[in-house]
């Protein structure tokens, strides 16, 4: 039988124990063995492998010994309780090999769980799970993690007590982390806090995320927004080193002036209009953007989105021989002394 998205994480948390098996499969192999993981923990419980009542197979050994997964299947044994096979990194050439395991299947013989990259609809494996009533096929997609999703990982975590803040930059942190990144970040936050009977805070959180080069591209924004003019080189200089186009860093540096422009025009000024940001706006950022867009006329906005945009026309020239760094370094020298008037 076919999982769909939302089924899936339901029964991944509460498999059933009379199933014949799963087929998991997916292009992020994180993902999938985190969810692997969850289903076998549900199946045998925590001490199902230390009482033997797990056996891993690698696909690759079923090519020399086909027999050997009928044989886990059918083996007993000395602790009771459910039992499972769990095969790792099948393809369509095992097809045949599990249908025939499954054929032989009956009730009391151990689960066969198997894991698969990323497989077509026409796949023959995922056939052989999901035209069998006794089988699920669950397949993962790349998606944003969602709020259930996010709220087992931070249970699992034992992260409990934050703020709002806090919990909205966990959100937007895990829009752009893979699972398993996300799991490892909540677990350093969980060491962050051992012993720390504060709630989460989102400073706390921004001060363990993954740094990124989105992050360094923010800073320089950040830097001319606020007249911080002797910054500007060095935060350049590692952008550069890092391969940052400098049309890169215009449509950014636009997208950056345009937001603050949208709160400083805001008819309820800036402190209303960032309520309405979308998408909102988080934690420590969020109070930044507020100073910065309070700092800031609409008149002098307005004249810092003029010169980005003059500087991306000239980029664009077909005569413009000036080095394009260059010209973007001078742009925004010029949006920093704006910021100082």
């Amino acid at each position: 039988m076919k999982l769909s998205p939302r089924d899936a994480n339901g029964y991944f948390k509460k498999p059933n124990p009379d199933s014949a098996g799963l087929l998991i499969s997916g292009e992020d192999t994180m993902r999938v063995a985190m969810k692997r993981q969850e289903v076998v923990a549900a199946l045998v419980g925590p001490e199902g492998e230390a009482e033997m009542r797990l056996t891993r197979i690698p696909a690759a050994d079923l090519r020399k010994d086909a027999a050997a997964l009928l044989d886990a299947v059918k083996a007993q044994g000395f602790f009771p309780g459910p039992r499972v096979v769990l095969v790792e990194e099948a393809t369509d050439g095992f097809s045949k090999v599990f249908k025939a395991a499954l054929e032989d299947w009956q009730a009391g013989d151990a689960q066969i769980i198997v894991t698969a990259g990323q497989l077509t609809a026409k796949s023959a494996l995922r056939k052989v799970f999901e035209g069998d009533n006794r089988t699920y096929a669950a397949a993962l997609y790349n998606d944003p993690m969602g709020r259930a999703e996010i709220e087992a990982e931070l249970a699992r975590a034992g992260l409990k007590d934050m703020d709002r803040d806090a919990m909205g930059a966990l959100e937007e942190l895990a829009r752009g982390l893979t699972p398993g990144d996300f799991r490892q970040v909540l677990e350093k936050i969980a060491l962050y806090k051992l012993n720390d009977a504060n709630p989460l805070t989102a400073l706390e959180v921004e001060l363990n995320a993954p740094a990124s080069i989105e992050a360094e591209i923010d800073q320089i924004f950040h830097v001319l927004a606020e007249g911080r003019t002797a910054e500007i080189d060095p935060v350049m200089r590692r952008l550069t080193a890092q391969g940052v186009a400098p049309v890169t860093l215009l449509i950014m540096g636009m997208r950056h002036f345009r937001a603050l422009y949208t709160l400083a025009s805001a008819p309820g000024g800036p402190a209303q209009g960032i309520t309405r940001m979308r998408p909102p706006i988080f934690g420590p950022r969020r109070d930044r953007m507020l100073r910065q867009a309070q700092r800031w006329s609409v008149d002098r906005l307005e004249a810092a989105l003029d010169a980005l945009m003059e500087t991306d026309l000239k980029l664009r020239s077909a005569g413009q021989k000036a080095p394009a760094g260059a010209l973007v370094e001078r742009a925004f020298v010029r949006l920093a002394y704006l910021a100082r008037r």
